[in-house]
């Protein structure tokens, strides 16, 4: 086939593929930086998730041993079965713990007695010490360091009697935690029996003299820790980032406790390396456990054209336009062919992600499945352990109680001989499970779990769990019961404590929003039996992120706990105070017959709260903004008073702070209307829906039009054309005005350009520039390349500023006008003498 001629180009054609060429160039350079710009910030975020996890899941493994600690703090003797007991749980719950020890303090002298101790554990048990070849007996000393209570003891027997005194980094570790009181991590080391790297977190314990008495520790497999925040955060089967976690400060090798694959960034192309520095990796250190933590987070390697298509495509396409004629339909096609591969591509990896995503929720019903049945396991042993047995005779009267009762009980056996249950545990046949339990024996049916409670020979509250079984003779006749009991007293205070912390909050020891809720619905049916109205107050403080900022969370603290105490001493004992969140608080008012409420009530909260407070060294003045929602009232139902109480709340901010507003519906109507406003906001831009108005600027001197001002109009299609005041208030506190700003400073500015390529003379348009705008980090950016792409001369153009954008910090602020000076724009201060001027 004869080959065609090939054509020069004219000099035109030449031009024309030149200039065309060039532009497609610059567009894709300048949608490659945004394009960088949202990844970088996409992977900041997704970097901080996971260190925020790992950060939980080091400070979950510090409460534990801090919990732990408080059994032998209190001073009282901690036995070996409550020990086991009370860790047994908590190993369940935290997989990532090998074991639980109590290392003792042990004179030389007291050796003897504390190797008769452990040989009544576990025979032929004796102080051993670690060597080059293994294990061997502790030679004598003057004071060893000996672990004493191991759980689990399985698979963790070698520890049991081990004398820790040489072991210079737990040592160090302790002396740290003595000066801190608080939970301090070793240097990591590698478990014998399974190769896992492994650290111990320590805690003293002192005697009442403030004598080291030991301390408790934790041996937290470190890798195993890791994984489980990564997974109970939903982190850890994401394939597009990496986690590392090291002990210590720097990355190294030896202290490395997990990783879920490389950490070095990932490469960039050559072509654009130039466009951005590298931001596919991030290192934060973080404080837990008296020692620093390296989390190193990388982004997973990926294809330059996974995240840079649109530029790519502006390339191409620039390029396809250029070429025009015969190669434009080849182009196209070839295009179109690149579009279809990649929305198969896309398809089959969504696809895959659908599998894996099914596959990851039947693993998780599985690992829900067996926990259960653990559950249920556990449940059925604790059923089955006692501490004593018991026998009676036909009339249910115990006639023989062993296992050392009196000793586990504080009740004398003597009393209970000759007597039935319900005689010597008075108020049980009161309640619906005492006369359940005499039923059940008065069937001659077998009874499991009866709890009661009774006050021992000391005058202490216990509590006992007791199992019966009938027992008959060969012609079926009822001889008595026999059975056995337990002491459950500390599981009950434990549940107790557990309930106590789950419906209070732990700063202020107020109720935290469950129990709200709770008593919320018992202050509503209490309102509807009696006909009384029912007030609650949101309470919000107007200072604290001042004070949070200049004296730090502590002083922060400290303010929230004396409010606390303010709030509840200026209201009635039967009144409710809450702490919602942060520095928010809610207190609920009943009315009674010779208490009538009224505002006198709230000013009376306010100038509680309005006392000051000395922090440190200072004094501060903190008021407060309420707002009141009454049931029963119009507008008002009783599941949204705290809604109702809040957005009252936010009127008095409105107000000017400091002051209190009862709600009433016009509010709602505002907050919907807000609400309608910025719904309506987030899409107006990309449908085209504003509009710029144009204000001319007349020299009073010759009466000539000098300059325009740019005026931004919003026409909705539903509203019809919106005021500024409605809309450019909410944009500001939404953040929209950073991209309705741009698209002013743009539109304004090929507007103009365009008026001057049409033959009129060259006017300066002026353009109002938020305090959003003026401390976003791109404004430069921004504005040189609206100025790059409509051609407009920077003299053209005048940057409108208000004085209060650059007074919170006038260094620089004053920089960054020097910058945009540079530019060649003009800038004009806008509201002259209205602010700081």
């Amino acid at each position: 086939m004869p080959r065609r001629p090939i054509r020069s180009l004219t000099l035109a054609a030449a031009l024309t593929l030149g200039g065309g060429l060039a532009a497609s160039f610059g567009l894709f350079v300048g949608v490659s930086h945004l394009e960088y710009d949202n990844m970088a910030l996409a992977f900041g975020q997704r970097a901080d998730e996971r260190v925020a996890a790992v950060r939980q899941g080091m400070d979950g493994a510090i409460e534990v041993l801090a919990v732990t600690n408080q059994l032998f703090s209190n001073g009282e003797p901690v036995s070996r079965e409550r020990f086991a007991d009370f860790t047994s749980r908590l190993l369940e719950r935290h997989r990532f713990i090998q074991a639980f020890h109590y290392h003792r303090v042990v004179p030389a002298n007291e050796r003897a007695a504390v190797e008769a101790e452990l040989q009544r554990v576990r025979p032929g048990a004796v102080l051993t010490e670690k060597t080059p070849n293994g294990l061997a007996p502790a030679p004598p000393r003057g004071r060893y360091h000996v672990i004493e209570y191991v759980e689990p003891m399985l698979g963790n027997e070698g520890a049991f009697g081990l004398d820790l005194g040489r072991d210079a980094s737990l040592m160090t570790a302790l002396d740290e935690a003595k000066n801190s009181r608080q939970p301090t991590a070793t240097s990591l080391f590698t478990l014998v029996r399974t190769g896992t790297i492994a650290f111990d977190l320590v805690m003293p314990v002192f005697g009442k003299r403030g004598e080291l008495l030991g301390n408790t520790a934790a041996v937290v497999r470190g890798k195993e820790l890791v994984h489980q925040s990564l997974l109970e955060t939903g982190l850890l089967d994401r394939t597009d980032i990496f986690v590392s976690v090291y002990a210590g400060e720097h990355a190294d090798p030896a202290a490395l406790l997990m990783s879920t694959g490389p950490t070095a960034p990932r490469a960039r192309p050559a072509l654009i390396s130039w466009l951005r520095s590298d931001h596919g990796a991030r290192a934060t250190v973080l404080k837990a456990g008296g020692r620093p933590w390296r989390v190193e987070v990388a982004a997973a390697p990926r294809p330059f054209l996974a995240d840079h298509m649109a530029s790519v495509a502006l390339l191409v396409g620039g390029i396809l336009v250029t070429l025009l004629g015969t190669a434009f339909v080849q182009s196209a096609g070839m295009r179109a062919r690149k579009v279809q591969q990649l929305v198969r591509q896309r398809t089959s990896d969504l696809r895959r992600s659908n599998r894996r995503l099914i596959e990851d929720m039947a693993a998780r019903e599985r690992a829900e499945k067996a926990l259960l049945q653990s559950e249920q396991r556990f449940r059925q042993l604790v059923a089955m352990s006692s501490d004593w047995y018991w026998e009676q005779d036909r009339d249910f009267r115990f006639t023989m109680i062993t296992g050392g009762f009196t000793e586990k009980s504080g009740v004398a056996v003597q009393g209970l001989i000759g007597k039935t249950r319900w005689e010597y545990v008075p108020g049980l046949l009161d309640n619906e499970g005492g006369r359940e339990h005499l039923a059940r024996m008065q069937a001659h049916e077998a009874f499991a779990n009866l709890e009661y409670q009774i006050v021992d020979d000391h005058g202490d509250t216990r509590w006992f769990c007791v199992n019966g079984q009938p027992v008959f003779d060969d012609d079926g006749v009822l001889q008595g019961y026999r059975g056995t009991g337990s002491d459950i007293t500390e599981r009950k205070l434990t549940e107790q404590r557990v309930h106590h912390v789950a419906q209070h909050d732990v700063l202020t020891g107020l109720p935290n929003r469950s129990l709200l809720q709770d008593r919320l619905g018992q202050a509503i049916a209490y309102a509807n039996r009696g006909g009384r109205p029912v007030w609650v107050m949101l309470i919000d403080l107007d200072r604290f992120k001042f004070v949070n900022d200049s004296m730090g969370h502590k002083a922060g603290d400290v303010l929230l706990v004396t409010v606390a105490a303010r709030l509840r001493s200026s209201l009635r004992d039967a009144d409710t105070v809450a702490r919602l969140s942060g520095d928010e608080f809610v207190v609920i008012l009943n009315e009674h017959a010779d208490e009538p409420l009224a505002p006198a009530i709230v000013q009376r909260v306010m100038d509680a709260v309005a006392q000051p407070v000395m922090l440190g060294n200072k004094e501060f003045f903190v008021t407060c903004s309420i707002g009141v929602a009454v049931y029963p009232s119009e507008g008002t139902s009783s599941d949204n008073l705290i809604e109702h109480a809040d957005i009252a709340m936010y009127r008095a901010k409105k107000l000017g702070r400091n002051n209190f507003q009862f709600y009433t519906p016009a509010m709602n109507e505002e907050s919907l209307e807000r609400v309608r406003i910025e719904s309506a906001l987030r899409n107006a831009l990309e449908r085209n829906e504003f509009v710029l108005h144009y204000q001319p600027q007349v020299d009073l001197k010759s009466g000539q039009i000098v300059g325009m001002e740019a005026l931004i109009r919003w026409n909705h299609p539903e509203l019809g054309m919106v005021p500024p005041g409605r809309f450019v208030g909410v944009a500001e506190e939404t953040g929209l005005i950073v991209p309705i700003g741009a698209w002013v400073m743009r539109t304004a500015c090929a507007q103009n350009k365009a008026w001057q390529e049409a033959g009129y003379q060259r006017l300066r348009v002026a353009v109002n520039l938020s305090a959003r705008q003026f401390g976003a980090p791109d404004l430069l950016q921004s504005l040189e390349s609206a100025l790059n792409d409509t051609g407009l001369d920077p003299a053209c153009l005048e940057i409108e500023l208000t004085e209060s954008l650059f007074m919170s910090d006038v260094t620089p602020a004053v920089e960054l006008l020097h910058r945009m000076k540079a530019l060649g724009v003009n800038l004009s201060i806008d509201d002259f003498g209205t602010g700081y001027s």
